[in-house]
């Protein structure tokens, strides 16, 4: 009998990249790697790279545990995922991340932006509506783990400092800023106004490249002297920063280790966040479906041009393992020691609380003491470290280790049309605060409720009731 020229590993469901219809979708595994293969009944076939790894991928698959729900719920089921955002009675993740985004207009037009802005697009939120949205996250959360103030350009809003101002007031463990530099660059007393926001404050500043061409190529304009203005600055009052690099594949991949290099010789810099890019919004000549990079890929990229993080220290992170992967290290003056490889990995899912990667969990924080204090104990000492993305524990350090001394590498991976899986958006923890009070994930957001995305959603929805759209609003 003929075999087939793949292993069919298991089955989920998946949209079509074109119609945004469900459909099943087999996960195969063809020479050593993973892949959605799926078909439309319109469309036609698709098969899309998901992992490069099949030992990695499998152990994600295992690498889970229960979920840690929000407060309350935003919309009913009805349509079935992803068309009842959210958050949904069906989602299996609380908001580890939430994004505010307060406007849509911003000083620069990305060519790979998802949301489209541009120095044209949109208007400022008002800091009424901010508060609306502040207050529905709060809602859903009751103590949020970090807003993520976005855009567009957030810095760029004429009441950025109240909007900071409103955020600090409520209680969120971690406030994070998400910008291209711009004006940290240009500014000094508005970086010195920053500092005052600390601690559980924190810059994630885009940070793609060292090179003249692939910034030319992701930004539309060669950002290097920008960037290091803003570095410089960010130093002047120690901010804690994320850099935050998106990955083109063959543009910029070769640069991982260096900028990780760069990011420890920082004092400001907390650590580095890759993200591959996510075909959605403003994407110019990329086929996602065979040229994209996968979480496994940039996992291997770390490991090899690194000299920090090997294989047992970039880990699934249990919320979202499909989509997010973490190593964690604290640098002690020029040492850098991984932590995550040396903490069975088995600890971080018996915690009660469902974080990223570490949990405030007391085996946890006597590892800790063990591998890094001879000479103290987790009583002993008065400082603590404070909670960033669900990924740190909240734990009192021996003398005289602080934040100052955390470094983690996050690969975050966002689905979009071509990669969509119904069982990994699920279990999303990234989302959006959307105006009207919902709360999306970040995945479905950018496919279905961002602008008049939304009008094609209706359609979809109209079908499943067996139904004609009429479009009211034009």
């Amino acid at each position: 009998m003929p075999n087939r020229p793949y292993l069919f590993y298991e089955l989920t469901n998946s949209i079509c990249s074109t119609c945004l219809r469900k459909v099943e979708a087999k996960v195969i595994i063809e020479n050593e790697k993973v892949y959605l293969l799926k078909h439309c009944m319109k469309h036609g076939r698709e098969k899309v790279l998901i992992s490069t790894d099949v030992a990695y991928y499998k152990w994600c698959r295992e690498f889970i545990k229960p979920s840690e729900m929000p407060y309350r719920w935003n919309t009913p089921i009805k349509y079935g995922c992803p068309y009842d955002c959210g958050l949904c009675p069906d989602h299996e993740q609380h908001s580890c991340l939430t994004l505010l985004e307060v406007t849509e207009r911003c000083n620069l037009k990305c060519p790979i932006c998802y949301a489209e802005s541009s120095p044209q697009k949109g208007s400022f939120r008002s800091v009424e509506q901010i508060e609306f949205m502040l207050d529905n996250i709060i809602k859903n959360e009751r103590h949020a783990d970090i807003v993520q103030i976005s855009g567009g350009e957030p810095t760029i809003h004429p009441q950025f400092f109240d909007i900071l101002d409103l955020a600090k007031s409520r209680p969120i463990r971690h406030i994070m800023v998400n910008t291209n530099g711009l004006r940290i660059a240009a500014d000094k007393e508005f970086v010195k106004r920053l500092a005052n926001y600390s601690p559980g404050f924190e810059i994630y500043l885009q940070f793609d490249s060292f090179e003249k061409d692939a910034l030319e190529e992701l930004r539309g304009v060669d950002l290097s002297d920008v960037r290091q203005r803003a570095i410089e600055n960010l130093n002047d009052y120690n901010i804690s920063t994320t850099l935050v690099v998106t990955l083109k594949k063959g543009l910029n991949d070769h640069e991982v280790g260096k900028i990780i290099q760069y990011g420890l010789k920082q004092k400001c810099v907390r650590g580095v966040t890759f993200q591959p890019i996510q075909a959605a919004g403003r994407l110019e000549e990329y086929d996602p479906s065979t040229n994209r990079l996968t979480l496994s890929e940039v996992r291997q990229m770390i490991i090899d041009q690194s000299n920090v993080f090997g294989s047992k220290d970039i880990i699934p992170v249990p919320c979202h393992p499909d989509c997010l992967a973490m190593g964690y290290a604290l640098k002690q003056n020029d040492t850098v020691t991984p932590l995550t490889g040396l903490i069975n990995p088995n600890i971080l899912l018996e915690g009660e609380r469902n974080t990223i990667v570490f949990e405030q969990d007391d085996h946890v924080k006597n590892m800790i003491f063990k591998l890094f204090s001879l000479n103290h104990s987790p009583d002993s000492s008065a400082l603590s470290l404070q909670d960033l993305l669900c990924c740190l524990p909240k734990v009192s350090m021996p003398g005289q280790i602080g934040y100052d001394n955390v470094f983690r590498v996050i690969i975050m991976q966002f689905l979009d049309a071509y990669n969509f899986d119904v069982r990994s958006v699920k279990k999303s923890c990234v989302h959006i605060a959307h105006p009207d009070g919902r709360i999306i994930p970040f995945d479905t957001y950018n496919l279905f409720y961002r602008d008049d995305k939304e009008l094609e959603l209706k359609k979809i929805q109209a079908e499943l009731e067996g139904k004609i759209f009429v479009d009211n609003e034009r």
